[in-house]
Formats: C-alpha cells, structure tokens, sequence
C-alpha cells in the first residue's frame, strides 16, 4: 500500500507539462520570436545605415579619424539601445539588470583599470587630435603609420610593414611627435671630411648638389655648416628644406649624391685606422 502511495506521487503529470510548454509557446514564445527577428532586423539596418553614412562622410572629405571612430561609436550605441530594448519586451525586468551591470562594472572597472585608462586615452585623443589616421607619428619607441584609431588602442603599420597596437592610455600620456601636420620638413644630413679639406670648396659642392634636385627648396635655402670635430674628421651638418612628401627621396638623393660628388672632386672621407707597432724583444 505505501509503494502504490509513492509511485503515485512521483509520477509526472504529462498534460501539466504539454500545457505549460503550449501555453509559453503561445506566449513568450511569440514574443521571444518576433523579438530576435526584429532585433535581427535592426542590426542589420543599423550597418547598412552607418555604412552610408560612413561613404557620404567621405564624399564630403570629412576629417578621416572622426568619421571612422564616430560611425563605429553610433554602431555600437544603436545595437546596445536595441538590445535593452529586446530585453525588456520580453518581459525581463531591465531595473534588476541594471543593478547586476553596475555591480559588475564596478567590479570589472576595479579589475581593468589599465583598460579604462586606455579608453580615457581614447577619448582625449578623439578630442584633442594630436594625429589622424595617416599621420605617420613616433612614440613609445614606435615609428608608423596610423591605420586606425580605436577607443582602447591605435594601430600603427611600420615602415617594415608590421602591425603594431599602442594603448592609448600610454599614447596620451607620453610625447608623440607627428612628422605628417607640416607641409614641409627639414632633411638633415651629417658627412664627414678631413681637416685638410678646404672648406670652401665643399660647400661650393654641396651647393651644387642641393641645386641640381628641383624638390630641394631654394627657400629657405640649403645650409651647411659644422657639427663638430670628431678624432679623425670634421662632421658637417647640411640642411635642407623639402615638402613632407619628399622627405625620404631628398635623404636618399643626399646620400648617394654627396657621395659621388666628394669622390669627383677629390674630397676625402676619412674612416678610422689603428696603426700597430710591434715592438722585438732584443730592442730596448
């Protein structure tokens, strides 16, 4: 009689269950389902929209790092905005959500306080503008080009061609010298002749060089002078004025060129020697 009893008891009622998973189909199940196809519909609007609205910020030559950072911003706002939206429709309540992702942040926020530096970093640098994406900048013992700009860290392509990720945190905080906001940019080159050449001349030569490449700016014009006198040569210090576009083939050109011209005008570039005496033994 007792076995009957429990077997009776832990039994399960199947038309209960049956009616329970109709009753949430014909329900939240409704709900759940036109609520991700319009979420679906939404995000995939929301691309196609902030595409457009990237292409059309390019047709009207808007400032590159502005518009990149700023769609992607919209993107990311629009879809959270939709998201929350979804969760409330079907039926969760948001307010209890709310306090579990301002507990968490919290907790994360104390965890990632070097993230959120880097996204303060991000910030200043959308503000503030020290660069733009293309601006070939140095920092950090970093030399690239900028290829994007993101709210946690920039992407820098080196002139070897690699890809290098500098946190912005890092980036506002330290020196960044742009070498692209200028126009125009100053080669410096530093050749070295020996005590025995004739001063005049070489920069009579160096003149000549400077004058034959039309990149080279007449003004201000090419300056030559001492940088200091090194154990074995004089190091001489030349500048010259270009557009920043130039800047490596006006350096390249200095090079090879100069070069060439000491050797065709008999100036001597003088490179160290050791001289060893060997000294005999019966010598005194």
């Amino acid at each position: 009689m007792f076995l009957a009893d429990e077997s009776s008891t832990s039994s399960i009622d199947w038309n209960a269950v049956w009616n329970s998973i109709v009753n949430w189909c014909t329900t939240t199940g409704i709900k759940l389902i036109i609520g991700l196809v319009v979420l679906f519909i939404i995000f995939k609007v929301t691309n196609f929209l902030v595409k457009k609205i990237y292409k059309k910020l390019q047709k009207r030559q808007a400032d590159e790092t502005i518009a990149r950072v700023g769609t992607h911003a919209l993107r990311i706002s629009i879809k959270l905005i939709a998201l929350v939206c979804f969760i409330g429709y079907i039926g969760i309540e948001t307010a209890s959500i709310s306090a579990v992702i301002a507990s968490v942040g919290v907790a994360i926020g104390l965890a990632l306080q070097g993230s959120l530096s880097n996204f303060a970093g991000g910030i200043i640098i959308i503000v503030m503008r020290p660069f733009r994406i293309g601006d070939t900048i140095i920092t950090n013992g970093q030399t690239g080009s900028v290829e994007d700009i993101h709210m946690f860290y920039t992407v820098l392509i080196t002139p070897d061609n690699k890809v290098v990720h500098v946190p912005n945190g890092a980036l506002a905080n330290n020196v960044i010298v742009n070498n692209s906001i200028k126009d125009s940019r100053r080669v410096d080159v530093v050749m070295s002749v020996a005590y025995s050449t004739d001063f005049e001349k070489v920069t009579e030569v160096i003149n000549e060089v400077c004058a034959k490449n039309e990149l080279i700016f007449k003004d201000p014009a090419p300056y030559v002078g001492v940088d200091k006198y090194s154990s074995s040569s004089i190091d001489l210090n030349i500048r010259v004025w270009c557009k920043n576009s130039d800047y490596w083939p006006i350096n390249k050109y200095l090079m090879i060129e100069l070069k060439k011209a000491f050797d065709a005008n008999g100036i001597e570039i003088p490179f160290d020697q050791l001289e060893v005496a060997i000294k005999n033994k019966d010598q005194k």
